[in-house]
């Protein structure tokens, strides 16, 4: 074992592993997220913002930093079934600290409600979170005063990543704040207090904007509700699951919660599948024959920024789950959008339906690449701007007025206004949601993924799949599929065929996943699509990942 006057770096009993960027914000697994990881990146992207100008998203030494958390165990304590990592939130604020900030612990609240709390006050913040994806993994994400890191901002943060931890890795072990395991030398700390104001705030958001606020004096005519609706939220182990509730009950709807977990349940909006669904539906028939016929099915996931709804058939009790590229339609019609921006994996109907005359170019997937696109869209003269993921998480790009109130942009994802605006859209038209749905341009889509592949083998897959390669043999007719019409790279690999089918692969870019999205005329082609492209051991995606290993 080295000594205490040998570098930090050479007495670490580990080999680092380097946290990297994903699709939004950093993951990684929790027995590699060391505080010491998580300590050099933040501190790195907490520097490079102070060197940015505040009209450029830049902060300014001294001035506060929120901090937020979700409700997985390695966000504020050590877990012992993952080598004792954890306690992530402090390495945050010791990062914050030594930036020269003060540290503001808004406490257990969605990703976009801390978000939004500093963009209101021109100030940066990181949501501590590892979103949807399994208990094992977290990390966190960053936020200018400006909003999101964008992508073309991670190149020179992580150029900053690397002189951080050149610096840290070349103190002397017995100078530094970290022990030979990466993790405090101090053990234990305790948070800040937590700050209840952006929590307020937060609810104010909708209920203002629905107008429904408590205590206001509005006519009949302009007082929405949600009165006798009746809709069960999911709360599992999501961070806003109480949140959501309260938001309900201001909207005078009849709000049942239920499954709720102390062990962390990973949700992906994008990926619902069968044994999700059946769950689900176990709920809503054991609170139907309590409390009588719901209405709709909502709920988050882990950071509560992407929503999960379901329409109840009125007359069967059967649960209907809508994709969140579906839902963005609903959204964005709702509050009369003048301009949309989607990823290129998002359902086609946005391209047959009412909206087809103000698609922004689809971009690569992530929420940077989406809001990117609504800047575009602004600086074009768009006025109504919003954007939204196929997992449903949906963004505002400019101020939204409707009916004299206005709705702030907030230019990342969000669960809450999707859900609001689905159910007021279906009670202002007197319609269920299943027949709300009903009204989109008949397409179906369905996402499938297969786990533990490696993000760097899903990469080198997408590369192989690149033009010149035979992508009919993957493909066949006796699958149901007919001639591929036209093939498109702008994020992973988009095959549409000429019967009207579309196969999307692309590896996640937030964890060792590889994912099929499919798109049809009807849901089940769609699920067979999905099926067929994660089937073991002979699916689609794998016939793919062995012709790609021999070369072939």
């Amino acid at each position: 074992m080295a000594t205490q006057t040998g570098s930090l770096r050479s007495s670490l009993t580990y080999e680092p592993l380097e946290l990297q960027f994903g699709t939004s914000g950093r993951r990684g697994k929790v027995v590699d997220l060391t505080q010491l990881e998580v300590y050099i990146n933040a501190l790195a992207e907490l520097e490079y913002l102070q060197s940015r100008d505040p009209s450029e998203g830049g902060i300014i030494r001294g001035e506060e930093f929120f901090f937020a958390r979700d409700l997985r165990q390695s966000s504020d304590r050590f877990v012992p079934q993952q080598g004792e990592r954890g306690e992530i939130a402090q390495a945050i604020v010791a990062a914050i600290r030594d930036a020269g900030m003060r540290a503001v612990n808004l406490g257990l609240i969605p990703t976009p409600a801390v978000t939004c709390y500093a963009l209101a006050r021109g100030k940066g913040s990181i949501m501590v979170t590892g979103s949807h994806i399994p208990f094992d993994r977290s990390g966190y994400k960053t936020n200018s005063s400006r909003g999101e890191l964008l992508k073309q901002e991670e190149a020179p943060i992580n150029e900053r990543v690397r002189k951080v931890r050149q610096g840290l890795y070349e103190q002397r072990r017995d100078e530094s704040l970290f022990d030979d395991r990466g993790m405090f030398n101090s053990g234990h700390q305790e948070l800040p207090a937590e700050l209840p104001d952006a929590r307020v705030e937060w609810i104010e958001r909708f209920t203002n904007f629905f107008a429904v606020s408590v205590g206001q004096a509005l006519s009949p005519a302009n007082r929405q509700s949600l009165s006798g609706k009746r809709i069960l939220v999911y709360q599992h182990s999501a961070v806003g699951r109480d949140l959501l509730v309260e938001v309900l009950e201001l909207m005078d709807a009849e709000v049942i919660a239920a499954g709720r977990s102390d062990t962390f349940v990973p949700i992906d909006t994008e990926n619902i599948g069968e044994p999700q669904l059946a769950a689900i539906q176990a709920l809503a028939d054991e609170a139907a024959a309590q409390h009588g016929p719901l209405d709709a099915i909502v709920s988050t996931d882990g950071d509560s920024d992407r929503p999960l709804i379901l329409g109840v058939n009125p007359v069967t009790g059967q649960a209907h789950f809508f994709g969140g590229d579906l839902v963005g339609m609903v959204v964005a019609e709702y509050l009369q959008a003048d301009a949309v921006v989607v990823p290129i994996s998002c359902n086609d109907a946005v391209d047959r339906g009412a909206l087809a005359g103000i698609v922004e170019p689809k971009t690569r997937i992530g929420s940077p690449f989406v809001i990117a696109g609504m800047q575009e869209a602004r600086r074009q003269g768009k006025q109504r701007i919003c954007g939204w993921e196929a997992n449903g998480g949906f963004l505002t790009g400019s101020d939204i007025e409707r009916d004299g109130v206005t709705l702030r942009a907030l230019p990342t994802r969000d669960a809450i206004l999707p859900i609001l605006a689905t159910l007021f859209a279906a009670a202002g038209k007197g319609l269920s949601l299943v027949d709300l749905f009903a009204l989109l341009p008949k397409r179906f889509s369905r996402a499938a993924l297969l786990e533990q592949f490696p993000r760097a083998a899903g990469l080198k897959l997408v590369k192989f799949l690149s033009p010149g390669s035979d992508l009919a043999r993957f493909f066949t007719p006796a699958m149901g599929f007919g001639k591929i019409s036209h093939v498109d790279y702008t994020d992973g690999v988009r095959v549409l065929f000429e019967n009207g089918d579309v196969a999307h692969v692309r590896p996640s870019g937030n964890a060792d996943e590889l994912r099929i999205y499919a798109v049809a005329d009807t849901q089940d082609r769609a699920d067979a699509i999905a099926a067929m492209g994660v089937a073991e051991p002979n699916g689609i995606l794998r016939s793919m990942e062995r012709a790609m290993e021999a070369g072939a």
